[in-house]
């Protein structure tokens, strides 16, 4: 799909989020990006792709919210008359033992309502926009552990679990759609080193990547891209991880 002069909301990933944007901005998208609390953030990224010759807006939406997700959908449509490309990276993540049962139902709710069921509510919001433009492209993220179907780390059940949603989601959903709507997912592997994390940590990961490194949010950027330009890919999760799924 040519993106020239059509419209992504992008939603949520602040860090990961703004290589989106502009990615897809250089190419002549106008982009609506969405948030929960980070409007500053939101405000700024918006504010740079104007300055880079872009067009951008902000819009606040908590995704765990329906009729939210309902309503932006609707705004969007009203400022740009089209919505053609969703980039779904907003998640959660937290650490939840299971023998902490309080605290791990908690965290199950929590995790399945922030990325499982806002990925499903988002597909069937935009869904009507895009086929009214005659197509459009919907990418969500999902994780390199739940596409690999191989659980890594403890104490992350709920996060886990919610990210293989996110594959069934897609793939659900990438036949319900078509042939109009295409819909895919990225699994990011090491990207950035979430905040706090130890120099020892960092190098850990990079030892256990074949590639040897982190990879950096122009990656994710470079996926969404090929995501949103491809005519014959739907119902994918790609993997983006330096090959970390094989060691």
């Amino acid at each position: 799909m040519d993106i020239n002069g059509k419209v992504a909301w992008i939603s949520g990933g602040t860090r990961m989020g703004v290589a989106v944007a502009r990615a897809l901005s250089q190419k002549g998208c106008r982009i609506a990006l969405s948030y929960r609390n980070s409007r500053q953030a939101a405000d700024e990224t918006a504010q740079q792709l104007i300055l880079e010759g872009g067009e951008a807006s902000t819009f606040r939406c908590d995704l765990s919210q329906r009729g939210q997700i309902e309503k932006t959908a609707r705004a969007i449509v009203r400022h740009y008359k089209r919505l053609d490309v969703l980039i779904n990276l907003s998640s959660i993540y937290e650490k939840a033992p299971v023998s902490n049962a309080l605290l791990a139902e908690k965290s199950w709710q929590a995790h399945l309502t922030a990325n499982a069921e806002s990925a499903y509510h988002l597909s069937v919001a935009v869904a009507p926009w895009m086929s009214k433009g005659g197509a459009g492209r919907i990418v969500h993220i999902s994780d390199w552990t739940s596409a690999s179907g191989r659980p890594r780390y403890k104490d992350y059940s709920a996060y886990y679990v919610s990210k293989v949603a996110i594959k069934g989601i897609v793939e659900v959903m990438a036949l319900e759609l078509a042939p109009k709507i295409l819909v895919n997912a990225i699994a990011p592997g090491p990207i950035l080193p979430p905040k706090g994390m130890e120099k020892k940590e960092i190098q850990a990961v990079m030892k256990a990547t074949p590639l040897a490194r982190w990879g950096g949010a122009e990656e994710i950027a470079k996926a969404a891209l090929f995501l949103v330009e491809t005519d014959f890919v739907t119902g994918e999760t790609l993997r983006v991880d330096g090959g970390r799924h094989l060691s």
